[in-house]
């Protein structure tokens, strides 16, 4: 059986937890240098799955991967490092890493490292690289990088300041389930910047975004609410029940 076959095996047995018969596949292939298996086999002892939690056999694994060169090894191997996990917090190691791994396309990668890049507290802040790494990660699907980009007109940080634009992305992040993409598109449709003034879509929005765990929504929504009559709440309640629209292009 050829490692393709086994790795997809492996795959198959994770995607139904079975991680104990994963890492019977995984284990012979990461100690034969397979980099995406060492890879695999430290994620599960840096998250406890099929295995005892092990910060030190997680480090020693996901380094192995990282320096072969595999994108997800070394995204993985960033957030142990950022976080400090069996290992003492380095947040300019995990930039780098973050970056190996975003050069080769890694979009989780590229969404973090835009993050880093735009706070400017774990690393100098770098505005441009910001946008850059966000707009890789947003044309990449990733919806709060999708968000990310809508702050970034909204701010007028590395680009001109678009609420068109701004409001465009976060709807992009919103219909893709981004809280905080949720929260600033309902503050958008209430204030009528970049859309159209839409009270009922502003509370529904605002609503989805406050249930998803946003902070972002809740200073809009004693507003949102008092835009609205009691019938119009109402609709906003339904509409916030109701599935995510397909998302727009």
């Amino acid at each position: 059986m050829d490692v393709a076959t086994r790795m997809a095996a492996a795959y198959e047995a994770a995607g139904r937890d079975d991680y104990a018969t994963a890492l019977e596949i995984w284990g012979p292939l990461a100690h034969g240098g397979i980099a995406r298996a060492q890879n695999n086999v430290g994620a599960c002892f840096s998250e406890g799955l099929g295995v005892e939690r092990d910060p030190a056999l997680a480090l020693r694994w996901l380094t192995l991967s990282a320096e072969a060169g595999d994108p997800v090894g070394q995204r993985n191997l960033a957030a142990i490092y950022f976080k400090g996990e069996g290992v003492e917090q380095d947040y300019s190691h995990a930039a780098e890493l973050y970056r190996a791994a975003a050069e080769q396309g890694d979009a989780p990668a590229q969404d973090m490292l835009s993050w880093m890049l735009l706070e400017g507290e774990c690393i100098p802040g770098e505005p441009a690289e910001a946008h850059r790494w966000a707009l890789a990660a947003a044309e990449k699907g990733v919806a709060s990088a999708m968000t990310r980009v809508g702050m970034l007109y909204h701010n007028a940080i590395a680009v001109e300041r678009n609420p068109d634009e701004a409001a465009r992305w976060w709807r992009r992040g919103a219909e893709r389930g981004d809280s905080d993409g949720q929260a600033m598109l309902g503050a958008a449709c209430s204030l009528g910047s970049g859309v159209p003034h839409d009270p009922i879509a502003a509370l529904a929005w605002l609503l989805r975004a406050q249930a998803g765990g946003s902070a972002l929504a809740s200073p809009f929504l004693t507003t949102a609410r008092a835009a609205l009559d009691a019938d119009g709440v109402a609709a906003a309640q339904r509409l916030a029940a109701l599935p995510l629209p397909e998302p727009a292009s």
